[in-house]
């Protein structure tokens, strides 16, 4: 069944029902995951990690012409967002290796990768620090108050990143978000094998005993809604358009309900009668 022809919308709202048969109410535990689905200080990454593997691969004894291999490239990247930034330059590595280059440890393009990164968005942490630009201009709308009603409501709120764990903290400092995640905060690791959402989900579930329709998840990447599915679990997908902070992304939408969102919303301007529907 093609669950895009069957979709429903919240009456009067941008809530998009995809799964109308979950099971509501029950939830105990919420994750999201952070840039994109809450924080757009990253906006824009994609830019820079598809130009810089571009570049990389061209390089190589066998590569294709240069629209090939963005093409290559942008779909291997989108198909891991939400893993942490190591596995992109993992299947980095691999292409290089396939084209007859010889490529460095994964850990080297990352730096690489952060560096050009860092570079686009520090006006944004400077600003941020300075107070010349408002955290709410960072924010997704209604990222606040739906995490203020979700705590008021007794959740336990996890956030997880796919972004390096000291970064993503100091964001989410700068964001002042810090106090509403009691259950923790967890990003990526240069050890990568030690975290991911999945193990993170898994502890969620040994720690508070929880049974899939406890658990609630909110991401505008694949992996997220995927590991979320897995558990029984209600998965929010955030097709958020990170540029003009409203309206989906018709792009994201498609891959979020490919993965097996149940419901697709643009940001969080809507909050209230989300969660009327979700909180029944």
């Amino acid at each position: 069944m093609d669950r895009t022809q069957t979709s429903t919308f919240l009456r009067g709202t941008e809530i998009e029902i995809v799964n109308p048969d979950i099971v509501r109410g029950r939830y105990q535990s919420v994750l999201f995951d952070f840039d994109g689905t809450l924080s757009l200080i990253r906006e824009g990454w994609p830019e820079v990690m598809i130009p810089m593997m571009v570049e990389i691969l061209a390089q190589t004894p066998t590569h294709e012409p240069e629209d090939e291999l963005h093409r290559i490239v942008e779909s291997f990247v989108m198909r891991l967002n939400g893993r942490q930034t190591i596995y992109q330059m993992i299947q980095l590595c691999k292409e290089i290796a396939k084209r007859g280059g010889k490529p460095d440890d994964p850990l080297v393009y990352k730096r690489s990768y952060y560096d050009r990164l860092n570079r686009r968005i520090s006006g944004r942490i400077e600003g941020l620090r300075n107070g010349s630009i408002a955290r709410e201009e960072m924010l997704l709308p209604g990222s606040t108050a739906l995490l203020e009603e979700l705590r008021r409501r007794g959740m336990a709120l996890y956030l997880a990143s796919g972004t390096d764990e000291p970064y993503m903290k100091e964001e989410v400092r700068l964001l002042d978000l810090t106090d509403y995640f009691n259950g923790g905060m967890f990003g990526a690791l240069d050890d990568y094998q030690r975290f991911s959402k999945k193990l993170l989900i898994e502890n969620m579930f040994r720690r508070h005993g929880l049974h899939g329709p406890e658990l609630l998840a909110f991401g505008d990447g694949f992996v997220e809604i995927e590991n979320t599915k897995e558990v029984g679990g209600t998965a929010i997908g955030v097709a958020s358009d990170e540029v003009r902070r409203c309206g989906v992304n018709q792009w994201k939408r498609n891959r979020l309900i490919g993965a097996g969102a149940d419901m697709i919303l643009p940001e969080y301007r809507q909050y209230e009668a989300l969660l009327a529907y979700l909180f029944p």
